[in-house]
């Protein structure tokens, strides 16, 4: 669980990826992920959760491409990925259920 620093430092860095649309490595479970950020938000019991495509990685799940949704107080590590993506994902989905109207940030 990362320090009141670093989980601001990380919603920060969450936010400002995804207004630029560059990836981010994320450790996260069993290691690091390089993800694209689309909507960071909180749920309804309000953790602030992190809906991105993961582009590859670790995976609890052991499927290291595709959508997650992502805790932000489980998040051990985060850095700037280096690379741009062009946008939204096909199956983007901006009214993100898990999120409803709790969107912080979203492409």
């Amino acid at each position: 669980m990362p320090s009141a620093e670093e989980a601001a430092r990380f919603l920060a860095e969450i936010e400002n990826s995804i207004a630029a649309r560059r990836c981010l490595e994320i450790l996260y479970g069993p290691g690091w992920r390089l993800v694209e950020p689309h909507v960071l938000g909180r749920a309804s019991n309000g953790d602030v959760i992190l809906r991105a495509f993961q582009v590859s990685g670790a995976s609890t799940s052991g499927v290291p491409e595709g959508w997650k949704l992502l805790r932000v107080d489980r998040m051990r590590a985060l850095r700037p990925g280096g690379q741009l993506f062009d946008g939204p994902r096909p199956d983007y989905n901006p009214l993100d259920p898990a999120m409803k109207d709790r969107v912080i940030a979203r492409l």
